[in-house]
């Protein structure tokens, strides 16, 4: 199977795959489907870069799991711009708060890279959160700061200038990378279209800001990768204690 996602996927949302195998979840905030769930069948798909993985405003009764890859979630703009709200690594979940409520997806998931995801059916952890306290205290826990970390970010951007912002973003990206062994950490591989619309501001000004970044030798890279070079600088740059000009 090649992983493609063909139009009628996209309109159902996130579906089920001819490829299945056992495997089990690890949410981002260390809750672990204990081994019961280890023999259950997932579903597993391969997604290619750019390629819709769901739909914003689709009922879906699954959630999956990242196994490897990056997941970008987004959502439009009052004036029509894109603003990815999070980039979801390797392990992370995507639709389990909407399973759990039985609710629509509030946002459009994208293939990052390419990458794979494991699917499950809604039930397994809809009866893991209803026997399960501790389960319970887990998942509000995660939910809870997943908020509190999006509205940190809105507030800061509200403050910063676009430089801090691309610094911050930068630094935050790099964070995320660096969970894959395969990266050192200090390497972002991210569209430009992308990059614009995780601050979000115009792809022209956020290429202004790059190109004085690499004047300074804080960051180098192109083709859609950056590689930190300085990241004392670009910390600096986050809180105004260096500015490029």
């Amino acid at each position: 199977m090649d992983g493609i996602t063909h139009a009628s996927d996209r309109r159902l949302g996130i579906g089920k795959a001819a490829i299945s195998t056992n495997g089990g979840i690890r949410l981002n905030s260390g809750i672990v489907i204990e081994d019961e769930f280890l023999s259950c069948r997932s579903s597993v798909r391969r997604f290619r870069r750019g390629e819709v993985i769901a739909g914003a405003g689709v009922l879906v009764d699954m959630f999956a799991r990242v196994h490897s890859g990056l997941v970008s979630a987004s959502t439009m703009l009052p004036d029509g711009r894109e603003f990815i709200v999070e980039i979801i690594p390797k392990t992370g979940l995507i639709g389990e708060l909407e399973v759990l409520r039985r609710q629509t997806l509030n946002l459009e998931y994208r293939a990052g890279s390419n990458c794979e995801l494991h699917f499950f059916e809604g039930r397994l952890l809809r009866d893991m959160y209803a026997s399960d306290p501790y389960f319970r205290e887990k998942v509000f826990s995660r939910a809870l700061a997943r908020i509190s970390e999006l509205e940190d970010r809105i507030i800061a951007n509200a403050a910063s200038t676009l430089q801090a912002r691309l610094a911050s973003t930068l630094l935050r990206l790099s964070a995320v990378y660096g969970k894959d062994a395969a990266n050192s950490g200090n390497e972002v591989i991210i569209s430009q279209n992308d990059l614009a619309a995780t601050l979000p501001a115009s792809r022209e000004k956020v290429n202004q800001c790059l190109r004085r970044l690499r004047e300074c030798k804080i960051i180098d890279g192109g083709q859609g990768k950056i590689r930190i070079l300085n990241r004392k600088a670009l910390e600096a740059c986050v809180n105004g204690a260096f500015s490029v000009k």
